[in-house]
């Protein structure tokens, strides 16, 4: 029967002088074509708008540098198809980076993938516990503090591009004999929130990359203690200086977000090829968002003004029946990948037993506060910008608020000029 109706359908056709029919594919091209071709261009439009008086003649003179345009598309980028390699290559043809800089973030990328490998096996490598020393804080330090402190320095070594390296596990600032080109100084905490190991918790990387100085040099220094001061300097940049920044987080997945000043990009770990894939280009925190992650066990060692805040993000009639809901992890880098995906605020309070809190300027509180900014959000101690900051010391504290800009602003208004 079906058959038969097809016949007689294509006699009629035949019978009217119609052309044969065409396939369902060729319908649905012909259609899109006949749209496209329907639709004026965006520049015809705007050239058959009528211009206000006074503002044909200076708009093209009136037009915005390339620097302040908005960033390309999302679909610049091929998600599961652009991988880090190539992602480097193409920030160096845009003149982002140069290919120095790049042999440093693969290297970082290398380390990144290494103490991934570590974490997932700790359980049955012997990897979990104390390592039985503390570090220059004072902090006890877990197994895989050490060895992934061991695997970032090494791999930066290798690069042969990188002159000096702090670290939180290491007191002084570390010379890199190896190094032949580039001198790049690289700042990082090895393994953020180890504390968090032994339970599978989240736990990841941060690092950030300074161009060198020429105050540290081996040829001009006159001696040992001159060499050690100008490098410490060199080391203790603020973070508005940075040329890199990013964390690796080592969780269901390995997901690296990186920047070098043009936007944020996150890289998820495929295991299957061993390479970082894009899977988070542009990333923007949203600008505001109802997710405060504070330590609230230190509730009342805080400023008032701290509390006052906290409290009011819990009245359900300040914010319409609904106040904002609490998460804490315990790790910098889950509580902020968190933070950058789905808004909110993370800190990190001075307190009665550590006025100055707990997270370290340089390695910890300037990389996350650039990628935040990066991203669309801020970085603040609650008195000031924290990419402000000229570190002091290798190891200085500050307090952290960062996150969504208005959480932030929020955050700034019980704080400042108190």
């Amino acid at each position: 029967m079906a058959s038969h109706a097809v016949n007689e359908m294509a006699q009629k056709a035949a019978g009217l002088g119609a052309a044969a029919l065409p396939r369902p594919g060729r319908v649905a091209s012909n259609r899109a074509a006949r749209k496209t071709a329907s639709m004026p261009s965006p520049s015809a439009s705007r050239s058959q708008q009528p211009a206000a008086p006074g503002v044909a003649a200076s708009a093209v003179a009136t037009e915005a540098p390339a620097s302040t345009a908005a960033p390309p598309r999302q679909d610049e980028y091929d998600l599961g198809a652009t991988t880090l390699t190539t992602w480097l290559l193409k920030q160096e043809l845009k003149g982002t980076i140069d290919s120095e800089f790049a042999v440093v973030l693969s290297s970082i990328a290398l380390a990144c993938k290494q103490i991934a490998s570590l974490v997932g096996r700790a359980g049955i490598s012997n990897l979990t516990g104390l390592a039985g020393e503390e570090n220059v804080q004072g902090e006890a330090q877990k197994k895989l503090d050490v060895v992934s402190n061991t695997v970032f320095s090494n791999c930066l070594r290798s690069t042969g591009r990188t002159g000096i390296i702090a670290s939180e596990e290491e007191e002084f600032p570390v010379f890199v004999e190896e190094t032949f080109s580039g001198n790049y100084v690289v700042v990082f905490d090895p393994l953020d929130g180890s504390s968090n190991i032994d339970a599978g918790i989240s736990v990841g990387s941060i690092f950030g990359a300074y161009l060198p100085s020429e105050e540290c040099s081996l040829e001009d220094a006159e001696d040992g203690e001159t060499l050690m001061n100008n490098c410490v300097l060199n080391v203790c940049q603020p973070g508005k200086m940075l040329k890199a920044a990013g964390y690796c987080l080592y969780s269901t997945s390995t997901v690296l977000v990186l920047s070098v000043g043009d936007g944020v990009f996150g890289f998820t770990l495929d295991p299957l090829i061993g390479e970082f894939v894009m899977s988070h280009p542009y990333m923007q925190v949203p600008e505001s968002g109802k997710i405060y992650s504070f330590n609230e066990g230190n509730y009342d060692m805080w400023d008032d003004d701290v509390k006052a805040y906290i409290d009011s993000l819990k009245k359900p009639e300040k914010w319409e029946g609904k106040p904002y809901s609490s998460r804490y992890i315990g790790a910098l880098v889950g509580d902020f990948h968190r933070t950058m995906l789905y808004g909110g605020i993370y800190g990190y309070p001075g307190a009665t037993n550590a006025p100055n809190g707990k997270l370290r300027l340089l390695y910890e509180c300037a990389p996350m506060s650039f990628l935040a900014e990066q991203a669309g959000g801020m970085g603040s101690t609650g008195k000031e910008r924290v990419l402000d900051i000229d570190p002091t010391a290798v190891h200085q504290r500050v307090p952290l608020f960062i996150g969504s800009k208005k959480e932030v602003e929020y955050l700034e208004s019980f704080t400042k000029g108190k």
